[in-house]
């Protein structure tokens, strides 16, 4: 496969695909495609496999794209304004994704649900307590929300986080959640009570626009419905 990232800040990603190559992605992606791009919508691994993904924010079934009788060409287009990752997943290399983050990959790449090992950490960190874990082999397509801004982390580094900022982190890296000190910085500092903490060694990949702090800042301009009139 050959592919090529267009279109920053509203991106797509253009496949070209090799006969008989097979492109797994979500329900609603696909953008555009040649016509010998052959469709089937499948569990992708049983129904244990489709409720992970479901709790992950995914949904229950997958589409496999197959180029037929030819070299084909299929579309994946971001569904936020952001910003596409091809990373090349190997065995020993998984990542944790941001649930709702997986666009497409290649068929050899696999994708489940990653629990936080401390339930705490799901239950204050928001957005990190039920993640994806994209593992296997092959290239796979990651939507980042907004800017996308990199670290490397050394191990024991860490990083503070707030809520849904956190997009992409090498398996290798740990998460926990921490207090805000403080009593007025909880109450008064707008910031919430807890933060995410990142510790290395791994990558790290922020988003600077998360879906969730975009509908938090529109939320009070939307008209609260009050029923039939």
């Amino acid at each position: 496969m050959n592919y090529k990232i267009v279109g920053e800040p509203l991106s797509a990603v253009i496949c070209e695909v090799q006969p008989g190559e097979t492109l797994i992605t979500e329900k609603g992606s696909m953008s555009w495609m040649s016509p010998n791009m052959k469709m089937e919508t499948s569990t992708n691994g049983g129904i244990g496999k489709a409720l992970g993904r479901m709790f992950s924010g995914e949904a229950m079934f997958q589409n496999k794209y197959t180029a037929t009788g030819g070299v084909g060409q299929i579309t994946f287009a971001s569904s936020f304004p952001g910003s596409i990752r091809a990373f090349e997943i190997t065995p020993d290399r998984p990542i944790i994704v941001q649930k709702s983050g997986f666009l497409a990959a290649e068929s050899g790449v696999n994708l489940s649900t990653f629990f936080q090992k401390k339930f705490a950490s799901g239950i204050f960190g928001g957005e990190g307590f039920i993640m994806q874990k994209i593992s296997g082999n092959g290239t796979a397509f990651i939507e980042i929300d907004g800017y996308a801004c990199e670290y490397e982390l050394a191990p024991g580094q860490q990083i503070i986080v707030d809520t849904g900022y956190l997009a992409v982190m090498d398996a290798t890296c740990k998460m926990d959640i921490q207090t805000v000190p403080g009593l007025k910085n909880k109450l008064f500092g707008g910031e919430g009570l807890f933060n995410t903490v990142i510790t290395g060694p791994g990558r790290v990949i922020l988003q600077t626009m998360p879906i969730s702090a975009i509908a938090g800042t529109l939320r009070p301009f939307f008209p609260v419905s009050g029923g039939n009139n």
